[in-house]
């Protein structure tokens, strides 16, 4: 049996009647992207605050390196090396690259209460994460508020890296930018996954998901159409299945016979 860094099996997720999830299973590795595909309301965002330990499952199990864990916060995830970028990205507009980079966990140098935040020391280590990633920064004094959406994004992943995430689970991450800056962080995904970084990424693109995925789940209405390689799927039939398949199918027929009655 296939050891995995981070295996979701069967997990289910109910809110009083109404089904989330049902039966979800998919994996990580290490230095692989699993993408998780689905339209709104297809149980994207419930999964993965599930994988984030923002939510337990009410049935089925997560394995950490083949180990079941069960995480009752999101700390307990990020003890486990998954970290999650959310789309809002948590970050302070007007402090500089670097003071965000830290935020919540700063160096210090000197003894006792009299500790002070090392910037130097943090300058330092961010001009090398970003430069280890290839992240064209120009200067990390400048306010994160000044960045692209891309750009932000870029900084997040190299944060994440940077604290240990070994897997690094990314929530839409260019649902809301252009095609210029949805490719800067296509990038940067790969970087990630070249560093060895398992990556979910969650989107209800399939252009997007394509280049960079190695492996595809699709979501719809919290059960599974599939979880497929990328040499079982080409990006035509992703974008179908996507599309809702027999669904549309049905709507084109739909529509055929109005335009026929309006005719």
């Amino acid at each position: 049996m296939t050891m995995h860094l981070l295996e979701a099996e069967n997990i289910s997720k109910y809110y009083g009647n109404v089904v989330a999830l049902r039966d979800i299973s998919t994996h990580a590795n290490a230095g692989e992207v699993t993408c998780i595909l689905g339209d709104n309301g297809a149980g994207k965002s419930s999964f993965i605050k599930v994988l984030s330990g923002v939510h337990q499952p009410d049935e089925g199990s997560l394995r950490v390196d083949g180990e079941e864990v069960h995480f009752a916060s999101p700390r307990d995830a990020r003890a486990a090396g998954i970290a999650t970028v959310y789309q809002d990205l948590a970050m302070v507009p007007l402090m500089s690259i670097w003071r965000n980079f830290f935020l919540g966990a700063e160096p210090r140098k000197g003894i006792g209460p009299l500790r002070l935040f090392d910037s130097a020391t943090a300058k330092r280590i961010v001009r090398k994460e970003l430069n280890e990633m290839r992240i064209d920064i120009r200067d990390p004094d400048q306010p994160v508020g000044t960045l692209s959406g891309g750009e932000r994004q870029s900084v997040a992943i190299a944060r994440a890296v940077h604290f240990g995430a070994r897997v690094l689970i990314l929530d839409e991450p260019t649902s809301a930018l252009g095609v210029k800056q949805a490719g800067v962080v296509l990038k940067y995904i790969l970087q990630a996954r070249e560093r060895g970084v398992a990556v979910i990424f969650i989107t209800h693109n399939p252009h997007h998901a394509y280049p960079v995925g190695d492996r595809f789940v699709i979501l719809n209405r919290g059960q599974s159409l599939g979880t497929f390689e990328k040499s079982e799927i080409d990006r035509q039939e992703l974008v179908r299945l996507m599309a809702g398949g027999r669904e549309l199918a049905e709507l084109e027929h739909e529509l055929q016979a109005i335009k026929a009655e309006v005719g």
